[in-house]
């Protein structure tokens, strides 16, 4: 068979247990460029080292087995390459690899630590459900149409920094600490991490809906947004943002401790957060209520609204924003409203939080709600005293009028005519 092989031809060496010398003479004997390459099943008994090879067709490796080190650094492959099933008993490096098509590990099992940094990957990597039990670094890593991590368990560190195109984590499990800095976009719903999440996003989005992290989350966003919608967060977390950063929920969100720094809010939702009064917010922007005077056919039919920093369930309760998923009650945004007041750091906002909770409770029909509408009224709720000022001018005004009426009524009233008190002597 090996004097069949030539550069570029077909090696086929399915269910082949392969030693040191096997190995060696079919690559002297391909001149270091197999062609399409099959070794589904094959056994591996040796140090396989694949360093400088180039593969000119597909690679199939599925079910294959290595029981000492696997090294496929600074390889070329021209076509796909699947490893799927695969089962590494000791380090697997494909550092600085280049495969021109798709690369495939799903549901391999690494046993020990695996080096995929300076991989460029044309049309995508998968791992989905795939068992790393040791370090794992994908570094500088380019994925190409993207890299999916779907159900991958992480049994140690997992470093996947700087790497160029879009990553999914959805239902992966994480038992040591991960660090993710990604250009593109970055998928983690429903993952599980039982250690620290260092992650870094930039230009796309990131999506955390019902990620449960036990260790601290740290989420630094540029020019991106993120999603945490139903999260549950066990430790104190942070999330910053640079440049057009925002935030688009956190709606059902548990956590004790979360600090918002440098974030877009306007459209975030707020609505069932456990615990708001535990949220830190510095250097944050929220949506203004809309502005001027307004007709309707409640009571009263002319109404007129200041400009005020707001938060975005109020929105949709108001009906200001296109109609989308159920708003919350005015009951429940009143108490938000006042729960976050205390983690502002600017008393403007702080402010116009405190009018937007008295408003909810007028809202939502409070027992004394003919006072909060006279409160509303007179002074804003004590939150804005230019109305005061403005019903004492009007005061003042009425007043001025009607002592001006009648004093010029006084002035123009006619003398009425006096007897004649002229005698008459007979």
């Amino acid at each position: 068979m090996l004097r069949t092989l030539t550069p570029g031809r077909l090696v086929d060496l399915r269910g082949t247990t392969i030693d040191a010398e096997l190995l060696d003479q079919v690559l002297e004997a391909t001149g270091r460029r197999p062609g399409r390459t099959r070794l589904d099943r094959a056994h591996f008994t040796c140090e396989t080292r694949f360093a400088g090879v180039a593969f000119l067709g597909d690679v199939s490796l599925d079910g294959a087995r290595f029981d000492r080190l696997a090294s496929f650094f600074g390889a070329r492959f021209e076509g796909n390459v699947s490893l799927a099933d695969a089962r590494f008993a000791r380090e697997l490096s494909f550092h600085g690899v280049r495969v021109r098509g798709h690369l495939s590990l799903d549901r391999a099992v690494l046993a020990r630590d695996a080096l995929f940094s300076q991989t460029a990957c044309g049309r995508g990597l998968s791992c989905e459900r795939t068992r790393f039990d040791g370090f794992a670094t994908f570094d500088a890593a380019r994925v190409g149409d993207g890299a999916s991590f779907r159900g991958a368990r992480f049994g140690r560190t997992l470093s996947f920094r700087k790497v160029v195109g879009p990553a999914g984590f959805d239902a992966a499990h994480f038992l040591g600490n991960v660090y993710v800095s990604v250009t593109g976009r970055l998928s983690a719903t429903h993952v599980h991490a039982e250690s620290g999440l260092d992650l870094c996003v930039t230009g796309s989005g990131a999506d955390l809906r019902h990620a449960e992290v036990t260790g601290p989350l740290l989420l630094r966003l540029t020019d991106a947004q993120a999603d945490l919608e139903s999260a549950v967060l066990h430790h104190p977390s942070a999330i910053s943002g640079r440049g057009r950063a925002a935030l688009t929920s956190l709606r059902e969100v548990n956590a004790p401790a979360l600090n918002l720094a440098g974030l877009d809010l306007s459209t975030c939702r707020f609505a069932g957060y456990s615990d708001p009064a535990g949220l830190r917010l510095k250097n944050c922007a929220f949506a203004f209520t809309p502005s001027g005077v307004r007709f309707g056919l409640r009571w009263p039919p002319m109404r007129w609204f200041s400009r005020r920093r707001s938060l975005a369930d109020e929105h949709l309760l108001r009906g200001w924003t296109a109609p989308g998923e159920t708003a919350a009650s005015a009951e429940r945004l009143a108490i938000l409203y006042s729960s976050l007041q205390a983690g502002l750091d600017d008393e403007a906002i702080a402010s116009d939080f405190a009018f937007g909770a008295m408003e909810m409770r007028r809202k939502a029909g409070a027992s004394r709600r003919w006072w909060l509408a006279l409160s509303w009224l007179l002074c804003g709720y004590g939150l804005r005293m230019g109305r005061v000022a403005l019903w004492l001018v009007i005061l003042m005004a009425i007043t001025a009028g009607v002592f001006w009426t009648s004093t010029s009524q006084a002035t123009r009233r006619p003398v009425p005519n006096q007897p004649d008190a002229t005698v008459h002597l007979p």
